[in-house]
């Protein structure tokens, strides 16, 4: 018997793993198809709000409490940084650039969190593995900034995309570094549903400043945009999250932190595959590249150089990215 609920536990967490892989992977190809037809920060602010609204549900039916006052406080700082300043500015950029090249820089906000550590106050030095993941991720963007050739949308499109990008993976390492001390509900779930709430209230406004309601065509919505809206909300935010936190509780954790460096993968095929997405030589480069880069990073991240310490240097790879 218990060599059965082994296997089933060991199944179980495949299902989940591969969940996770595909479902966050597939969120890039996602909103590229969504904001085809869909204003980028209203459709991001809707898909974050529906999302954050059934995980409340949820949390609630679950015995969760409800936020007080100043984890609400705690929850719109993350959510702003996250998904606003973060997930927001992805939409908006894969107007100008692929999905592949926004899932690739994304996938180096471990990079750039490593840094913040090293620099901000009391940071410091990493070791040697982690300088050189640092080094192979800003040469990684580098491959992907100095590419050949035009953007989606004229000359300077690339350029523009690519630092909007750029913008939005250091808005998601700020995020994710105050989450690690701000004071937020300490169920995983009605954490994560309150920085959608938040998140998804502060795109809404944002996006009206941004002229995403003039531009907004109800019946020009095309079916294949809701459908990826709708895949964004149910397997992107409720399904893959919930399959993560999950994970969290019952693989070990430098399994599930594996996601990192397996959704740009994902990423990169599914633009080719599924949106046309043509794949460059530097593209595919920058690929290897960013992706040994998080590796080296994860792996290197907990091992400390000489006179450094564990707690200065470590990156809660429990902490979930908001896809």
């Amino acid at each position: 018997m218990k060599q059965k609920a082994k296997v089933n536990s060991v199944y179980v967490v495949g299902i989940a793993l591969l969940s996770v892989y595909l479902f966050w992977g597939g969120t890039y190809a996602g909103m590229k198809v969504a904001i085809e037809t869909m204003p980028p920060f209203l459709m991001a602010g809707v898909r974050f709000f529906t999302a954050g609204a059934v995980l409340y549900v949820i949390s609630r039916l679950s015995g969760a409490k409800r936020p007080a006052g100043h984890q609400w406080r705690s929850s719109a700082i993350v959510g702003a940084l996250l998904l606003l300043g973060g997930n927001g500015l992805v939409a908006w950029s894969e107007q100008r650039v692929s999905s592949s090249i926004a899932s690739l820089i994304v996938a180096a906000v471990p990079v750039w969190m490593m840094l913040f550590s090293w620099f901000g106050r009391g940071g410091k030095r990493p070791n040697t593995g982690v300088i050189a993941g640092i080094i192979l991720g800003l040469l990684g963007i580098a491959v992907l900034v100095f590419q050949p050739g035009r953007g989606e949308s004229g000359t300077a499109a690339d350029l523009i995309g690519i630092i909007t990008l750029l913008a939005a993976s250091l808005s998601w390492a700020a995020g994710s570094m105050y989450s690690r001390s701000a004071r937020m509900p300490d169920s995983p779930l009605m954490s994560t549903a309150a920085q959608m709430l938040t998140g998804g209230v502060l795109l809404i406004a944002f996006s009206y400043f941004t002229g995403d309601w003039s531009k907004l065509d109800v019946p020009g919505i095309s079916l294949r945009s809701y459908a990826a809206l709708g895949y964004l909300v149910i397997f992107g935010s409720i399904i893959g999250y919930t399959a993560y936190i999950w994970l969290l509780k019952n693989a070990d954790s430098s399994l599930v932190s594996t996601y990192a460096f397996v959704n740009p993968v994902v990423a990169v095929f599914l633009g080719w595959a599924m949106v046309g997405e043509k794949l460059t030589v530097n593209t595919l480069l920058a690929a290897v590249i960013i992706i040994a880069a998080v590796v080296l990073v994860t792996i290197f991240r907990g091992k400390p150089q000489r006179r450094t310490t564990q707690a200065a240097l470590d990156i809660p790879s429990r902490q979930p990215s908001v896809h």
